[in-house]
């Protein structure tokens, strides 16, 4: 026994670190899902258990009548479809551009959609605000998308451009060489050629817009346009002066991670294929 622990205590030891790294990681769902399906005098009992004596799915449909969850599940929906596909489809337009074609300023460009990653959303709000209410836009599907997908369009354009430096400008030199005009070079070559990082940018962009608070608190503030994010926080409030309800704070998250989880699952081989593979082995 000894030598076995010996020979494999590097092997034994990276085990056991991915095991604690996993149950500190995972604990806080544990938590979240338990919580949804015990009785709101069960959560908070001194010792806390965190096996209950009694489960209960009565949380979900009392959420649901508490707030219009399945207007605000379409919100969500609408909102971080529309920020992934419109973020993407620019991005990659952009990307391909600033990476092929060489024109006065495109460093700048570039540079400057680098630098508006660090530029804090907070520090936009009073004079998006101004302008939103100028246009009419408050509450409004357009505006919600427009505004996601201008947080989310640099970081994907500066992939994107990253992408296409990898793709060996020879293939497209050879299409054209061949007959092909620049439009059927970019569409039967180049975004085939780019298809990982689309789907990686799709699914990370479609996360990030599906957990977005802050606009949409500050620019949805009618039943009508709240996503769930801000669901949560409208549902923390029906308490109204007694604790928070807890239990179906919990069972509101659940639901609203779960399109996440199923993404990334059967997205996982597409996010590490764009992030780690080369466009051309």
């Amino acid at each position: 026994m000894r030598a076995f622990l010996r020979q494999h205590n590097g092997r034994i030891t990276t085990y056991v670190g991915f095991i604690i790294f996993a149950i500190i990681v995972l604990f806080p769902f544990y938590f979240i899902v338990i919580s949804s399906v015990t009785p709101r005098y069960q959560i908070f009992q001194i010792p806390p258990r965190y096996f209950p004596e009694t489960l209960t799915l009565e949380n979900y449909p009392a959420m649901m009548n508490a707030i219009p969850f399945w207007q605000f599940y379409l919100n969500s929906l609408i909102f971080a479809l529309g920020s992934t596909i419109t973020s993407v489809l620019f991005s990659a337009m952009a990307g391909y551009a600033l990476a092929r074609l060489k024109f006065p300023g495109s460093n700048l460009v570039f540079l400057g959609l680098i630098l508006s990653i660090a530029l804090p959303q907070v520090a936009l709000l009073v004079p998006i605000r101004e302008i939103y209410n100028a246009l009419h836009l408050n509450n409004t599907y357009f505006g919600l998308i427009v505004l996601m997908s201008s947080l989310v369009t640099p970081f994907t354009v500066w992939i994107m451009v990253s992408f296409v430096h990898q793709i060996p400008v020879e293939i497209e030199e050879a299409a054209l060489i061949d007959g092909a005009t620049i439009w059927q070079t970019i569409l039967r070559i180049v975004l085939p050629t780019m298809r990982p990082a689309i789907a990686t940018m799709l699914i990370i962009n479609f996360i990030i817009s599906w957990n977005e608070l802050l606009y949409p608190l500050i620019f949805a503030t009618r039943n009508d346009t709240k996503t769930l994010s801000v669901g949560l926080i409208s549902l923390g409030r029906e308490a109204m002066g007694t604790s928070r309800p807890w239990d179906l704070m919990s069972a509101m998250s659940v639901l609203t991670i779960v399109p996440v989880i199923v993404l990334v699952i059967f997205g996982q081989r597409a996010i590490v294929s764009g992030l780690t593979r080369g466009a051309v082995k």
